[in-house]
C-alpha cells in the first residue's frame, strides 16, 4: 500500500508554504550552491530604516555577488535587471551594530532582513553597521523620529513623484529592467512641494511607500536624491510568491504598512500623497476611515489624460465624499502646493499639526 504524501514543510513561523514558494526556495538553494562554487560571496545591500530613541527598524537584503572591490561597490553592482536575478541568501547571520550594541538577526525568504531592534540612537539621521561572516561590514542610514514632531509625509512613488506608467506591460518592463535613474522623469513640481513640506525644524519624516520590489530600492533611492526629493526610508515588498499565493499583493503591502506606521507612531498625523491612477485613493480612504486621528490630509496627484490611459484608467472611488479628513487634488506639485497652502498644511501654515 502506498504511503501518504508527506505534508508540506511549514515556515519557521508555523505557516504552510505554498507550492510555488517551496519550488522557489529549492531553486534558490540550488542557485546558491552553484554561485558559491563560482566564487560569488555574501553581500549585504543596506536600505534606509527608521525608528525612535528606543527602537530601530532595520532593513537590508543579503545576496551573492561577485568578489572584489569594496562591499558598497559589490552592492552597487547588483542593480538594474541584475537585481532581479541576484541570488538571495537566507541561511546567514547578520550582525547589526547600533550605538556600540550588537544584535544578531537572520534573513527571511528572499534574503530580506526586516526587524525591529531595541536601540538607543540620537535623533535625526544616524548610521548603523551591518556585517556577516564572509563579508565586510556596510553602513545603513536610519532616521530616528523626534517625539516632538507630530507631522509627517507618506508618499507613493510611481506616478506620484516619478512618471512610470507602470501598469503598461512593455513600458513597465523597460523601466524596471533596462532604464536607470537618469532616464526616469520626475513629476513636475513635486520635489519643490516636498521641500516646502519638510522645511520646518525639527524636520518632519518622509516615508516612501511603493508596491515595487526591494530589487529596485537602490535605483529609486538614487532617483530621489538626484531629483532633490528629501531623503527617507523606502518601504517596498519582496519579489515572487508568498507562503499562501503565487504573487504578492501590492495593495496588501501598502495597507499593512500604513497600519503598522499608525501603531508605531500613534501621535503622528500623516499627509498621505498618491495619485488617481491605481489604488491610492481607495487605500488612503480606508486608512483615513480607520485612523482619522493619524491623518492630516490626503493629497492626490491627478494624472493627465495620456498618463491615465497608460495607467489603465483613473480610480473611481468616492471615499473622500464621506471622509472626515481633508482631500486635495492637483495635476502637479505646484497645484497641490497651492491647495495645501490655502489649507495651512505647508510649513508656515496655521493649521499645521
Amino acid at each position: 500500500m502506498a504511503s501518504a504524501a508527506p505534508n508540506p514543510a511549514p515556515e519557521p513561523g508555523g505557516q504552510i508554504l505554498h507550492r510555488a514558494a517551496r519550488i522557489e526556495d529549492a531553486f534558490h538553494r540550488w542557485r546558491e550552491r552553484r554561485g558559491r562554487k563560482r566564487g560569488l560571496v555574501t553581500t549585504i545591500i543596506p536600505y534606509a530604516g527608521y525608528g525612535t530613541s528606543g527602537w530601530t527598524r532595520v532593513l537590508c537584503r543579503v545576496v551573492l555577488a561577485r568578489a572584489g572591490g569594496a562591499p558598497t561597490q559589490r552592492a552597487e553592482n547588483v542593480r538594474g535587471w541584475r537585481s532581479f536575478f541576484s541570488i538571495p541568501v537566507e541561511e546567514a547571520t547578520v550582525t547589526v551594530s547600533a550605538a556600540g550594541v550588537e544584535h544578531s538577526v537572520c534573513p527571511t525568504r528572499g534574503g530580506i532582513v526586516d526587524v525591529r531592534l531595541d536601540t538607543s540612537l540620537d535623533l535625526g539621521w544616524q548610521q548603523i553597521t551591518l556585517g556577516a561572516i564572509g563579508t565586510e561590514s556596510v553602513t545603513a542610514p536610519v532616521f530616528i523620529f523626534d517625539p516632538n514632531v507630530r507631522f509627517g509625509i507618506i508618499s507613493d512613488i510611481d506616478d506620484t513623484v516619478m512618471v512610470t506608467a507602470l501598469p503598461r506591460p512593455f513600458l513597465a518592463a523597460w523601466n524596471t529592467f533596462v532604464l536607470d535613474e537618469h532616464a526616469r522623469t520626475p513629476v513636475a513640481g513635486m520635489a519643490v512641494l516636498y521641500e516646502r513640506l519638510t522645511r520646518s525644524k525639527p524636520t518632519p519624516p518622509v516615508i516612501y511607500l511603493s508596491t515595487g520590489a526591494w530589487n529596485v530600492a537602490q535605483t529609486l533611492t538614487r532617483f530621489l536624491g538626484r531629483n532633490l526629493y528629501p531623503a527617507g526610508p523606502i518601504l517596498l515588498t519582496d519579489w515572487g510568491p508568498t507562503h499562501d499565493r503565487w504573487f504578492r499583493s501590492g495593495q496588501d503591502h501598502k495597507r499593512t504598512s500604513l497600519a503598522r506606521l499608525a501603531r508605531e507612531f500613534p501621535n503622528m498625523k500623516w499627509l498621505l500623497i498618491g495619485d488617481d491612477g491605481q489604488h491610492d485613493e481607495e487605500l488612503y480612504g480606508e486608512f483615513a476611515t480607520d485612523h482619522p486621528e493619524n491623518v492630516a490630509g490626503v493629497a492626490i496627484r491627478q494624472l493627465s489624460t495620456g498618463e491615465a490611459v497608460l495607467a489603465g484608467g483613473r480610480s473611481t472611488t468616492a471615499r473622500e465624499a464621506a471622509s472626515t479628513v481633508r482631500w486635495f487634488y492637483g495635476q502637479n506639485g505646484a497645484e497641490l502646493a497651492a491647495e495645501l497652502s490655502a489649507a495651512g498644511l505647508l510649513a508656515d501654515g496655521p493649521d499645521r499639526p
